[in-house]
């Protein structure tokens, strides 16, 4: 899939599922779960035991259905083994120039890590993709992705940490494209007990706050255009 439709697709999604999952055959599960319940994309970090071998099963297994992605990527070391096992996005909890200029001369999508705000100039000049910020929840959560909108209307912003069914409207109507979730929705629990299908509806629930958000922002967009 190529860098645009990447990109596209996790706008049009607006969940990116984290999975830090004890074993491969748990992250193999909470892949197919979250597709299930309707997201098709999915990101492996690298502190699952043998995460880039399983990018590589996923890919194989599902990569025509669902995007499957790097998260924890550090370096451009581990960015290029990921890649090579088939990941179609990098993200990262903190910003390291070579990595983002590795991924654009690979031609993947990137998600730097930054959380001041003179990270974040430094990962949108260097060529993020989208801009996460990292860990978002401990430093005011929706109110600082407003408050950094502020600056920077044009930075897609993905926040991290933080965002469960309770906040994720509050994330979107502060001006995040898209959230990363990570335990709220593939819990640890779920997984260890084999439960697949509370992953399951906790997608569902999630996509259905990204849709009704999405729906009553455009409506207010639309009202606030007809007063003008």
């Amino acid at each position: 899939m190529d860098k645009a439709k990447v990109r596209e697709r996790i706008l049009e999604v607006g969940i990116i599922p984290v999975v830090r999952a004890s074993s491969a055959g748990e992250a193999c599960i909470a892949a197919e779960a979250v597709c299930k319940g309707g997201i098709p994309i999915v990101e492996i970090t690298m502190t699952v035991p043998g995460a880039v071998e399983l990018i590589r099963e996923l890919v194989r297994s599902c990569g025509s259905e669902v995007l499957i992605g790097a998260g924890t990527v550090v370096n451009a070391e581990a960015a290029r083994h990921c890649i090579e096992a088939g990941a179609e996005f990098l993200v990262s909890p903190g910003l390291n120039l070579q990595t983002v200029a590795f991924a654009a001369a690979e031609g993947k999508l990137i998600m730097a890590g930054a959380l001041t705000p003179t990270e974040v100039m430094a990962a949108w000049e260097a060529g993020a993709d989208f801009v996460k910020i990292f860990p978002c929840g401990q430093v005011g959560g929706a109110k600082y992705i407003k408050a950094l909108k502020g600056p920077f209307p044009q930075i897609p912003f993905v926040p991290t940490g933080g965002v469960n069914l309770n906040t994720a409207a509050e994330f979107l109507e502060a001006g995040a494209v898209a959230l990363g979730v990570g335990g709220e929705l593939v819990q640890a629990e779920a997984l260890k007990t084999n439960k697949p299908e509370i992953i399951v509806e906790n997608a569902r629930k999630f996509l259905a706050i990204v849709q009704h958000s999405r729906a009553q922002l455009k409506s207010a967009h639309a009202d606030a255009k007809a007063t003008h």
